[in-house]
C-alpha cells in the first residue's frame, strides 16, 4: 500500500516536472513575443517599429555592439523600447541577446 502511494506521488511529481520545463519559452519564442512587432521576424525593423525608433539587427551600428550592451538595452529599454527588468529573467534576456546577435 505505501509503495502504491510511493509511485503515484513520484508519477505525479514526474508529470508536474515535465510540463513545467516544457512550458518554459524558448529564446525564438521570446523574440515572437517580445522584440518581432518591432523588430520583424528577420530583424529588419518593421514600418511600425521604424515609427518608434527600432534598429535593424543588421545595422553596422547594432552588429558591432556586445551582448552586454545589447543586455542592458533589453533590461533597462531604450527610447520607446520597453525595459524587460522583471518581465524577463536573466537567463532569458540572454537567450534572447544571443539569438539576435545570431541572426543574420
Amino acid at each position: 500500500m505505501k509503495i502504491d502511494r510511493l509511485f503515484v506521488f513520484g508519477l505525479a511529481f514526474a508529470l508536474v516536472a515535465t510540463n513545467a520545463f516544457a512550458a518554459a519559452p524558448t529564446a525564438a519564442d521570446l523574440y515572437k513575443s517580445k522584440c518581432q512587432s518591432c523588430h520583424g521576424p528577420d530583424g529588419k525593423a518593421t514600418t511600425i517599429g521604424k515609427k518608434l525608433g527600432a534598429r535593424d539587427f543588421q545595422d553596422p551600428d547594432v552588429v558591432s555592439m556586445s551582448e552586454e550592451d545589447l543586455a542592458k538595452i533589453t533590461t533597462e529599454g531604450k527610447n520607446k523600447m520597453p525595459a524587460y527588468k522583471g518581465k524577463l529573467k536573466e537567463d532569458q534576456i540572454k537567450a534572447l541577446v544571443k539569438y539576435i546577435k545570431d541572426m543574420k
